[in-house]
């Protein structure tokens, strides 16, 4: 017999579950968190919750996944100094742009500026590589080769970039329902499950780096009006196994990558391309790629466990350790064992924004654990 909802919400920690009205999407990207999509994320208002029940104003919290940097800007904003370990050099871009202090009078000008010249100047500065070839069309993958030969000619030019991969993402040769994780580009017409109706790809950028210019402002402005600015955030870019810290945390406060689930690299692929950053998915940990076999899942014990145990000296006594995950194949208790760390208790949330194509049920733990 199927458990009916309120067996099914007894399990549940219901502060850190919402519903769709009570969590709608723009509340679920505020401010920063929406300067790029990214998939896997996890919502800002968890981190809030979490960060208001383990720790205190002042504390330092560190996050040895950082990801898209939601604990590090979420700390900000409730008065928590944090350090995080990011290993993709995109992500570090995405997070220091997000984190930043900025001169917002400058900042303002820059954008402005820029948004002016959007489509003016559509000379490529540089030949794309075949990459680029394949996923844009010929008009859009001008615009952003032109966007991207202005870049280093303003003072924010971490912010354009951000700019430049956002609209990159969205001008891709892919349908509108699959802009996540397209595997081939789309270069006839189709039918769209989105708009309901036959669609084509996109064949110019300008509009989308018109809009993300613009975008980019307002949420950076509305960021620097909420956070705190006497704490700080340091981003550590390198492998979490490698950290040396040099200095103590009050509680640890990360979402891992799960196994064979997401390729943080190849998700980001544009951004790598136009960019030019450097790629180190050698080193990820849990990669697409990798799979799901016993070899696989016991080289992602092994690699999430060697990040957490290099952090455990970093910590205070009685630190909390907080990792946010769907463990499904109830790897974590060994994992954190294998790290050092006693699993104190494991809370149950649902969690909300199971849309679309990816719809259905969908739960996650909040794994508390502390030095052993």
């Amino acid at each position: 017999m199927a458990v009916t909802q309120d067996e099914l919400y007894a399990t549940l920690d219901l502060e850190l579950s919402w519903s769709e009205s009570a969590l709608p999407e723009r509340e679920r990207t505020k401010h920063v968190h929406r300067l790029h999509p990214y998939h896997g994320k996890f919502i800002p208002q968890l981190v809030e919750v979490l960060l208001e029940r383990y720790f205190a104003p002042g504390d330092h919290v560190l996050d040895p996944f950082a990801g898209s940097g939601t604990t590090l800007v979420q700390a900000l904003e409730s008065g928590l100094d944090a350090t995080g370990v990011e290993l993709a050099t995109f992500n570090c871009l995405l997070i220091g742009v997000k984190t930043a202090r900025y001169e917002l009078p400058l900042l303002r000008e820059e954008l402005n500026d820029v948004y002016e010249r959007i489509g003016v100047e559509p000379t490529a500065a540089r030949r794309p590589s075949r990459y680029l070839r394949d996923w844009y069309a010929p008009q859009a993958r001008a615009e952003l080769l032109a966007f991207a030969g202005m870049v280093g000619e303003y003072v924010n030019s971490d912010v354009l970039r951000v700019v430049l991969s956002r609209a990159a993402r969205s001008a891709r040769r892919t349908t509108h329902f699959d802009l996540e994780a397209p595997r081939a580009p789309q270069k006839q017409s189709y039918w769209c499950h989105k708009h309901r109706r036959t669609c084509r790809p996109v064949e110019s950028a300008a509009a989308f780096l018109k809009r993300y210019t613009l975008d980019t402002l307002v949420r950076l402005e509305e960021f620097a009006a909420v956070r705190d600015d006497e704490r700080s955030v340091r981003v550590l870019a390198g492998d979490a196994r490698d950290a040396a810290y040099g200095e103590a945390f009050d509680g640890v406060l990360t979402s891992p990558p799960y196994p064979g689930l997401i390729d943080y690299h190849e998700q980001h692929r544009y951004a790598y391309e136009l960019l030019g950053l450097d790629d180190r998915r050698e080193r990820e940990i849990g990669a697409a790629a990798e799979g799901t076999s016993r070899a696989a899942l016991e080289a992602y014990r092994q690699g999430i466990a060697g990040a957490l145990a290099a952090a455990v000296p970093a910590l205070r006594p009685g630190a909390p350790v907080l990792v946010v995950v769907n463990d499904r194949r109830n790897l974590y208790p060994e994992i954190l064992e294998r790290a050092g760390l006693r699993l104190e208790e494991r809370l149950r949330r649902h969690v909300n924004r199971r849309t679309g194509r990816r719809a259905g049920e969908y739960f996650e733990d909040v794994l508390v654990a502390r030095p052993a």
